[in-house]
């Protein structure tokens, strides 16, 4: 029972960041509510490409027409310009009185641009539902539908090179990529940023600061990738505390993605090596981050078409193993990279007293610590 036990817990499977040539990428791409689909089982498409679109109901406003008129509401109708189902502009005048030979006028302005939802005698209240709100869904990567859903929308794949970050704001778009730095330990400067990088995927190296981003979001950057970032400047760029919640809701103007960790950290060089390969290539990326409660992470996804190939060993096919290259995704190592050199079979006791499943890692600079399982991930070479 021991033996069983022993080959159990070293092979348990840690989910990793992926760095890859060659993945199959498929992407679902899905309308908020029913509408129409405008692509077909065997389709190409780009990244911009329409799948489907929609049209999304106005919000609703309540305008107290008999209170402001300061009629009864059974006597609202007869003072009405509009009926249910008319149009109205914002600031137009659904009701109004003129009384004593126009020496007092009452009018009630609609709110919005809209429609007359409903007139109520009881209540003396007006809705107006503004108007709808179209809705598309684009492919968001280049490649071929391999299916539809019907009213909703499709399915994309792709041949691609796929790095996930460890870390990431924004939300998605696209861009050509261009390599800004020499190394992967190199710093990206405002320096590095050119005019004509406007709606580029920027790749830098160690650390992007504050001022970096500022000049990247005015020259109109769509994406920029790097090593680290200071979690000052990340508070201080998005205005507001990034915590565990999903992240990718953001409207700072540009993309984020961070592949190794807060502070300054050299990008991986099998990171940085790959994505000098696709220098020039059209990158779809997304920075949308969820670490807990289901795992999201920020992606940039180079579609080739399967031009190519990657062999892969079975280490992570297997899961985690002694040398299996792991990041570490808590604190106090936060974004540290190293390999596995113990899986102890049984539980320690930790921080929180608790007792938990760990294992010991070698970190780049010699260094071994035991950490927590749950707190590794591993790094798909």
């Amino acid at each position: 029972m021991k033996e069983e036990k022993v080959v159990e817990e070293a092979y348990a499977y840690t989910p990793g960041l992926k760095v890859k040539l060659t993945t199959t990428v498929s992407k679902m791409r899905r309308l908020p509510v029913p509408g129409e689909v405008h692509v077909k089982v065997g389709d190409k498409v780009n990244h911009n490409t329409i799948v489907a679109r929609t049209q999304i109901k106005g919000n609703p406003d309540f305008v107290r027409a008999a209170m402001l008129l300061d009629v009864v509401p059974e006597e609202l109708a007869e003072y009405l310009n509009k009926n249910v189902g008319d149009q109205v502009k914002k600031d137009e005048a659904i009701a109004s009185y003129n009384k004593l030979f126009g020496l007092v006028k009452k009018s009630v302005l609609s709110p919005v641009n809209g429609t007359i939802e409903s007139i109520s005698g009881a209540t003396g209240q007006v809705i107006i539902r503004g108007l709808s709100v179209p809705v598309e869904v684009n492919a968001y990567i280049s490649g071929k539908v391999v299916e539809v859903l019907p009213r909703q929308g499709a399915i994309i794949e792709t041949k691609a090179a796929l790095i996930q970050g460890i870390f990431g704001i924004g939300g998605e778009t696209h861009g050509r990529i261009r390599i800004a730095v020499n190394s992967p330990d190199e710093e990206l400067t405002v320096g590095h940023i050119r005019q004509e990088d406007k709606g580029a995927v920027l790749i830098g190296g160690s650390l992007v600061t504050l001022d970096v981003l500022r000049k990247s979001t005015e020259v109109g950057v769509s994406c920029v990738v790097a090593g680290g970032v200071r979690d000052g400047d990340l508070t201080t760029f998005s205005g507001e505390e990034i915590g565990v919640a999903i992240t990718g809701h953001e409207e700072v103007g540009l993309t984020l993605i961070i592949t190794e960790g807060f502070g300054k950290m050299k990008m991986s060089q099998h990171t940085f090596n790959l994505l000098k390969r696709f220098e020039g290539y059209m990158a779809s990326v997304n920075g949308a981050t969820q670490i807990r409660a289901g795992v999201l992470r920020p992606e940039i996804i180079i579609p080739h078409e399967g031009r190519f190939n990657q062999t892969l060993g079975d280490e992570l096919a297997a899961g985690m193993v002694l040398g299996t290259p792991v990041r570490i995704i808590r604190e106090p190592y936060f974004g540290a990279l190293g390999r596995v050199v113990s899986l102890p079979v049984e539980l320690q006791q930790v921080e929180t007293r608790s007792y938990v499943r760990v294992l010991e890692v070698e970190l780049e600079d010699g260094g071994v610590v035991t950490v927590p399982r749950a707190n590794v991930e591993i790094i798909e070479e």
